[in-house]
């Protein structure tokens, strides 16, 4: 029977679910890391080891199991459209960066994140190998491991990450001072890395889904910052497809020149 509106939790009581269930998924993660967990393939492209399905089947049985009403978005389990008609839905990407947790190093994360009305609502971004986690709940700031952080002020020099030739569309006056930081494996991580300001902001390319961003959504917003369309729009998350465009992610001034970049050049 579908959840009725006024039954709806508090996005700190969605946040504290989901924290939770994020903990434990971590330190499940934790007992296949640097262990040479088997793994296959997925179309030829992408990994998914055997950690990235026992964290999604934890995660799916407890959430769904707590909030029965609700959607199951994942990018480890087949997708049931059935979610749409959910008041609320769970977006989950087990393991956020499953080639760095591969190949043994500590820039992966746990990402779950509570939908509604296509926002995120509450987030938890839980990085077991580097003892950190990243949460937000609507209106209830953004924290690392307890500890309120905000978005760094624009500065005469800039720290951006993302593909090179999308940081090549900036404008002169803002590439001159950028230095560029290296890859980060975990798209999630990297807007973390915004929201807690050691990044001023990130290109995102195109083909990433609702399930890297919407987690990583919430804290950024939360932190004072935002991820931008190239008509200047937030995406929309746990819709009919997952799938999304070229995205900037940062704050004030800097973000909206990132995303009038992303449309090209004027004709």
């Amino acid at each position: 029977m579908p959840v009725s509106e006024p039954m709806l939790r508090d996005a700190r009581e969605e946040l504290a679910l989901i924290a939770e269930a994020a903990r434990e998924a971590g330190r499940l993660a934790m007992r296949h890391f640097r262990r040479d967990p088997q793994v296959w393939w997925k179309e030829g492209r992408s990994p998914v080891s055997k950690a990235d399905l026992e964290v999604d089947q934890f995660l799916r049985r407890v959430l769904t199991e707590a909030r029965p009403g609700y959607g199951w978005l994942s990018e480890e389990t087949a997708d049931d459209k059935a979610r749409l008609a959910a008041p609320r839905t769970f977006v989950v990407d087990p393991i956020d960066g499953t080639r760095a947790f591969l190949a043994g190093r500590e820039v992966w994360c746990v990402s779950v994140a509570v939908v509604e009305d296509g926002r995120a609502i509450a987030g938890v971004l839980d990085c077991p190998a580097e003892g950190v986690c990243f949460t937000a709940a609507r209106g209830a700031g953004a924290r690392r491991n307890g500890t309120p952080i905000a978005v760094r002020n624009e500065g005469a020099e800039l720290v951006l990450a993302g593909p090179k030739a999308m940081l090549a569309g900036l404008p002169e006056e803002i590439r001159t001072r950028v230095s560029l930081h290296p890859y980060v494996p975990s798209l999630a991580c990297r807007i973390a890395m915004v929201a807690e300001g050691r990044l001023d902001a990130t290109f995102i390319k195109p083909a990433a889904h609702d399930w890297d961003l919407a987690a990583a959504d919430i804290i950024l917003a939360e932190a004072g910052g935002s991820i931008l369309d190239a008509a200047g729009r937030r995406p929309r998350y746990a819709g009919p497809d997952p799938r999304l465009g070229a995205l900037a992610a940062g704050s004030g001034r800097l973000v909206g020149v990132m995303a009038e970049a992303l449309a090209g050049p004027a004709p």
